[in-house]
């Protein structure tokens, strides 16, 4: 199973990677009030999928945020258990169904 990952992890990788030697061509990105910008075309891809990668994280870190402090509240109101004993009367075995 673990060599199945590593083939799918190469796979990626090289598709990746094809796709970064075929855009290879200067692009010009145009921006606010005339701003101009002209880079490798695998360049600016890169720079988009981190940039969503960023948005993607700053959007959902309150709602990982809010989810950890109700779990770590949720755990601190329960009272710990304690090991039942080794005096305890074990438990009764249910007899089996359709008997």
């Amino acid at each position: 199973m673990r060599v199945l990952g590593w083939l799918l992890k190469a796979a990626v990788f090289l598709l990746i990677f094809a796709l970064a030697i075929n855009n290879q061509a200067p692009v010009r990105v145009h921006g606010l009030f005339g701003a101009q910008w002209e880079a490798p075309l695998v360049l600016v891809l890169l720079l988009v999928l981190f940039a969503g990668v960023l948005l993607g994280m700053a959007v959902m870190a309150p709602l990982w945020w809010r989810a950890r402090r109700t779990a770590r509240q949720s755990s601190t109101a329960t009272p710990p258990t304690t090991p039942a004993s080794s005096t305890a009367a074990p438990a009764l075995e249910e007899p089996p169904h359709g008997v």
